[in-house]
This record gives structure tokens, sequence and C-alpha cells, in this order.
């Protein structure tokens, strides 16, 4: 009899539990923050001062602040500032931050050291008191808080950066294309930087948790978000009066909910940075 030889079956690695059960819920919340308009029972803003501090109810599954407003509404609604403001500081803080990590990179000498004194400097002030006083000067508001906090976060991703840019620049592939010609800046805008993708966006989705929680602590201090907006740190702010009188809900459903997600992004952020990291 012949003998059947079997060939070998690759698995993927799979993913952990903490994993798939963090990316559902990220995912869940996406979508309730998309479909806001459709799942929401109330309007964010809609005022009932009779059902001022209500307790969970058929009417309203999750209470109701001092204002009788909705909180799983007003929850619901403020996923879409929660989410869509940290997405857009970790976008210009990557814009600066990668821009100003390859230059050190790639030019060396002179450039490399302002670079890094320049990171040095604005790493001297700690990044919340570094936005205040940006805040101090520009006005408050979600806008304001956006941008000085991606201000305060580039130096943090132009010294990740920098140290790929170093290691990856000295690639064979880096002198085969000065060989043929081909320039310093197209070599990084074409091959270089694209290169470096994969770990920088493995980066950013590990530092999306601290920035939503950073927008939210601005928002709780009255720098950012202002009212009516439902942003989650907002609603923390304006139920922190409420807990005196004995409702926890205007502040714990908020707080939760931040918490529930920075930990969801976390774990799936070191998960991601590790698997993205590791195939470069």
């Amino acid at each position: 009899m012949t003998a059947l030889t079997l060939a070998p079956v690759r698995v993927g690695p799979r993913r952990p539990v903490g994993v798939l059960v963090a990316g559902g819920f990220l995912g869940l919340v996406v979508l309730t923050a998309v479909l806001a308009p459709l799942l929401a029972p109330y309007a964010p803003d809609a005022i009932d001062l009779s059902a001022s501090l209500a307790g969970t109810s058929p009417d309203h599954l999750l209470g109701t602040d001092s204002s009788g407003q909705d909180l799983l509404s007003r929850v619901l609604y403020g996923a879409r500032t929660s989410l869509i403001a940290p997405l857009l500081l970790l976008a210009v803080a990557a814009l600066l931050g990668v821009t100003l990590g390859v230059l050190a990179a790639w030019r060396g000498g002179w450039t490399d050291a302002f670079v890094s004194r320049l990171t040095d400097v604005m790493y001297a002030f700690p990044g919340l008191l570094f936005t205040v006083l940006i805040i101090a000067v520009f006005g408050t508001g979600m806008t304001t808080s956006v941008l000085a906090l991606g201000l305060a976060y580039t130096p943090t991703v132009a010294k990740y950066t920098r140290s790929l840019a170093l290691s990856e620049s000295r690639k064979p592939y880096v002198d085969a294309y000065r060989v043929q010609g081909m320039g310093g800046a197209r070599i990084c805008a074409r091959h270089l930087v694209p290169n470096l993708g994969r770990s920088v966006a493995g980066y950013l989705v590990v530092l999306f948790g601290e920035a939503l929680m950073s927008l939210a602590t601005l928002s709780y201090l009255g720098f950012g978000a202002q009212p009516p907006s439902s942003d989650w740190g907002l609603m923390v702010q304006e139920g922190q009066a409420a807990v005196v009188q004995g409702a926890l809900l205007p502040a714990l459903v908020p707080g939760t909910a931040i918490a529930a997600v920075v930990v969801s992004f976390n774990v799936v952020g070191v998960w991601a940075a590790d698997r993205l990291g590791g195939r470069n």
C-alpha cells in the first residue's frame, strides 16, 4: 500500500479572546455612533424638567441628567465627537511628527540635532499644561483642543518615526535608488515613508485611547467641548453636581463609556502594534 502524505497546513495566529471582545465592542460603538439618529429615542438636547434626574425606566433606559435630557441619547450622539476628535488629533500629530522624524533621520547632522532639541524642549512641558497654555492664548473649544493636543503629541510621534526611519534609511534598497539617480525627497515620499506606514499606524492605534482620554479631560475642565455638546468628558463634568444629590448615573454613564472605549483601544492597539510592527 502506498502511504499517503498530507501537506502541512499553515494556520495563522489566532487572535486572543480579549482582542476579539475589545474589537467587537469598538465596532459596536462605531456602529451606534453612525446610527445615532436612528437609535437614539430622543434628541440629545431635548429638555424635560419634569424628568430631572430620573432613574432607569422604560422611557429612559439609562436615566436622565439634571435637565431631564435622556442619557442614552446623549451618549450615542456624544460617541461621534468622542471618536472623531481623537482621530483628527492623531492626524495632526502624524502629519507633523512623521515629517519631522523622517526629515531628521534622512538629513542627519544639524537638522537631526535641531529636531531632537526641539522635541526635547516640548517634552519639558507636560502635555496637558502645554495644551492649556495654547488654549489660554487662542480660546476654548474643541477645534483649539484638537490642534493643541496634536502639537503636544507631535514630539512622541516624531521620536518614534525617527528611530524607525534611521533603521529603514540604511537598507540596501535606499542606496539602490540613489545609484539610479532618484532624489532624496522622492525616495522618502514613494518608498521610505510607505514602508514605515504599518509600524506608525500600529503606534497611532495605541495612542488613540490616550488621545481620547486627554480630550475628555480638557472637556471636563471646561477647555474642550462646550454646552450643549454631548461630548462624554463634558457630560461627566455636568453630571458631577448630581452626585451630591445622590444621582450617580449622569456622571457614571459617560464615565463608563470613556473607560470602556479607552481600555478596548489599548487592548486592540497593543495587539495591532505587535502585529504591524513585527511584519516590517
